[in-house]
Formats: structure tokens, C-alpha cells, sequence
């Protein structure tokens, strides 16, 4: 058997490796039922205790209480970019939206599509999505107000959560959820797909405040109506089963064997400082994000020429570090550096960095 790589893919990303022993110990065998968690079924004693413990860890990890309704659904992230102005802009509601590149273009765009009522109030595109926006007044009875809390591909982050008084935030949390502690009461909506730092690609976590709920339209296909999912506890029709038992897998490893989101921030922070701190002190180097704007999850970087660039990524990749390619619409390099990733792997890519700097420059 080859020797596992260490994985800076942006997603499907790295799984701790604990998880994945245990998947691999009970894969044909679920603790005793004599069938692979692939095989039960959805309906089962079996399954209703994986998915209700995933529930239940989720809540504790992020401080949720009853007012919250946790919802494991399919489609991805992008699937929620339509769904969520579809079940919360009815009439003549209005939503505001923070524009931060990529997918909350695409969020924009799919509500745009629906001829929904919105306002992009804010904007980094004049400075090709490299910075959060600062200058941000919403739109007085909006319904919500819609962010993305972590861009992939241009590496940027909300430091801080903007002050939208009694608006609920939705949030786009795929690729950094869980990696730090928020305060979720500025939150009605939070939706993540898995394959960052939940978990594996099929299963998006959905978490919807109560009262927004409430709000949520009854004049839908019944798949596309939330009230259809909470009201069924993510059981209306089959679920992505294996990939919510791997979600509940990852859940329990940051709980018990990391000690918590509050443990996590702390060591996603070091991982972010060894890393940007090489950047900054070299002239080799170039971070894109602008730095009181920069990801903790996603440390995106350029090399003198594009030719160096292909060289490095060739090069790590020969020496076991793996997805470290910016992408396609920006190029450039990328290190996704989610809740998997180890501060041991990160100072070893840290230290490839400052050899490679070293013979090239």
C-alpha cells in the first residue's frame, strides 16, 4: 500500500485519519447488525441513532439551542443558492446580499433567476474579490441578509460578522464551518456542504433558526420546501446515509478527541501564522488577500512567474503534498488548511516552501 499523501485539496478535502480507520473497521459490519451502514436502512433503530446523534453533536459543537432545526439534505451548497430565496421571498420580501466572489455570485445569480426581490448592498469586485467589504447598510425589513462566510477561491474571510441589527444573517458556511466558534444568534440560516470540514461530498447540513422557518413558503414541490425536511427530521425520503454517518464520525472526532470548536480555532489559528508568516517574510512569495481580510481555511499565494509556479506545485506533489493548485478561474497556488489538516502537516509544507524559495530564487 502506498503511503497516504498530505491533502491540501479544497474539497472533497482531507478526513481525519481516525475516522477513517473506523470507517474501514465498520464498513461490512456496523457494530454488530451484520450489514455495512451502505446497506441498513434509512428507517431503521440503527441509522435513526447515527442521524440523531450527528444532530445532536452538531448542536452541542456550535452552541445551538432548541430555537434551531438541523436538516441533512442533498443537492450541495449550490443547490441551496436557489432554495433558500424560493422558500424566504414570497410576496414582496426583500433579501440583501454581500457579494465576496464566486459562489455568492452564483447565490445572487440564482435568486436573480427567480426574479426575487434583492440588493446587492456591498461589493470587493472592484478589487477582484481580494478583500470583505467594510461600508455595508442594509435594506430596513429585508428578510435576511445572505453572506459567504469563507471564500475558497480567492482566500477570504469574515474576521467579524456584520451588525445587521434584527435582519437574521444566512450564510454560506461550506468551507469553514465548525473551524471556529461564531455567534450563531446572528444567524438564521447557516448551510454547509460536507466535503470541507464535515465530512464527504452528498450531504449538505442545513441549520434554520425557528422562526424563520415559520416564514418558509407552504406553495412549493414538496421537495424543495424546508418545512417538508424538518418536519419529517431529514427522513421525508432517503438520505444520504453513509455520507451523514461519516458527517457524525468527523462530529465526534472534534468533539471528543480534539476537545471542541474553541480547541480547533485555536489550532486552525497557529496552522494560518506559520503559513502567512512565511509569505509575508519572503520575497518569493505573494499572498492575493488583502491581510485584515485573509482566510484561515484557504491561504491562496502566487510565485514570481506562472513557470514556477507548475514547477512548485510539481514538486510538492513529488514530495507527498498534495491540491496545491489554485483554481482554474484564478490560478495561482492554494493550501486549504481545514480541521484535518495537522499543524505538523502544515509546518512541513512550510518548510517545502522556504527549501523551494531557497533554490529557485
Amino acid at each position: 500500500m502506498s503511503k497516504r499523501v498530505i491533502n491540501f485539496n479544497p474539497g472533497p478535502a482531507a478526513l481525519p485519519l481516525p475516522v477513517l480507520e473506523e470507517i474501514r473497521e465498520e464498513l461490512l459490519n456496523y457494530r454488530g447488525c451484520g450489514m455495512s451502514v451502505l446497506e441498513i436502512s434509512h428507517r431503521s433503530d440503527t441509522f435513526t441513532s447515527i442521524i440523531q446523534d450527528a444532530e445532536e453533536r452538531l448542536k452541542r459543537l456550535m452552541g445551538l439551542n432548541d430555537d434551531y432545526t438541523v436538516l441533512f439534505l442533498q443537492g450541495g451548497a449550490s443547490f441551496q443558492f436557489a432554495m433558500i430565496p424560493m422558500n424566504f421571498l414570497v410576496g414582496n420580501r426583500t433579501a440583501d446580499y454581500v457579494n465576496t466572489g464566486t459562489w455568492s455570485t452564483k447565490a445572487i445569480k440564482e435568486a436573480q433567476i427567480q426574479g426575487k426581490n434583492i440588493k446587492v448592498v456591498a461589493s470587493s469586485e472592484d478589487r477582484d474579490f481580494t478583500y470583505i467589504p467594510r461600508e455595508l447598510k442594509f435594506t430596513e425589513g429585508a428578510t435576511y441578509v445572505h453572506i459567504t462566510s469563507n471564500n475558497t477561491i480567492k482566500g477570504t474571510q469574515w474576521q467579524e460578522f456584520p451588525d445587521t441589527g434584527e435582519i437574521p444573517i444566512v450564510s454560506d458556511m461550506s468551507s469553514d464551518i465548525l473551524s471556529r466558534e461564531i455567534p450563531v444568534e446572528k444567524f438564521g440560516l447557516i448551510y454547509a456542504g460536507a466535503q470541507k470540514n464535515l465530512g464527504p461530498a452528498g450531504v449538505t447540513v442545513v441549520i434554520i433558526r425557528k422562526d424563520l422557518l415559520e416564514l418558509a413558503s407552504d406553495d412549493l414541490p414538496t421537495m424543495l420546501k424546508y418545512k417538508t425536511f424538518a418536519e419529517k427530521k431529514s427522513l421525508f425520503n432517503t438520505p444520504p446515509c453513509f455520507a451523514i454517518y461519516v458527517v457524525q464520525l468527523v462530529l465526534k472526532w472534534l468533539e471528543e478527541t480534539v476537545g471542541g470548536v474553541e480547541k480547533i480555532e485555536e489550532i486552525n489559528k497557529q496552522k494560518a501564522k506559520i503559513l502567512y508568516d512565511l509569505i509575508d517574510s519572503s520575497d518569493f512569495y505573494r499572498g492575493t488577500a488583502r491581510p485584515d481580510s485573509r482566510s484561515f481555511m484557504n491561504v491562496t499565494f502566487r510565485l514570481p512567474t506562472q513557470d514556477l509556479e507548475m514547477k512548485f506545485i510539481e514538486e510538492a506533489a513529488a514530495n507527498g503534498l498534495s491540491g496545491l493548485k489554485g483554481h482554474r478561474s484564478v490560478g495561482g497556488c492554494r493550501a486549504s488548511i481545514y480541521n484535518a489538516i495537522s499543524l505538523s502537516a502544515v509546518q512541513t509544507l512550510v518548510d517545502f516552501m522556504d527549501s523551494f524559495a531557497k533554490k529557485h530564487r
